[in-house]
């Protein structure tokens, strides 16, 4: 069952909001969302927006019970992975 009343509206946040809300800065936030390592978002005109459902979904595919957890699931870091976008498989590092 949702945590919020089937009443109301989805709530969206803007970038700093929802990195806020994650605990991470607004920069890091961004470079998730161009890596595609991060949260699902919409475009709203110009306007990036979270839902605050998508960002607890995204927190909790990292969450762990201890190290030797394996669920399979992981938070990759905000960088180049070709695992997630083949456009970065040729790429050299930095």
């Amino acid at each position: 069952m949702s945590a919020v009343p089937a009443n109301l509206p989805p709530r969206y946040l803007r970038t700093p909001e929802a990195a806020r809300f994650l605990g991470l800065s607004g920069r890091t936030l961004e470079k998730h969302r161009t890596y595609g390592t991060g949260p699902r978002y919409s475009k709203l005109g110009g306007r990036v927006v979270y839902k605050v459902e998508d960002l607890q979904a995204w927190v909790d595919r990292g969450a762990k019970a201890s190290t030797s957890d394996d669920t399979g699931d992981v938070v990759l870091p905000a960088k180049r992975h070709a695992a997630v976008s083949p456009a970065y498989a040729g790429q050299a590092r930095r």
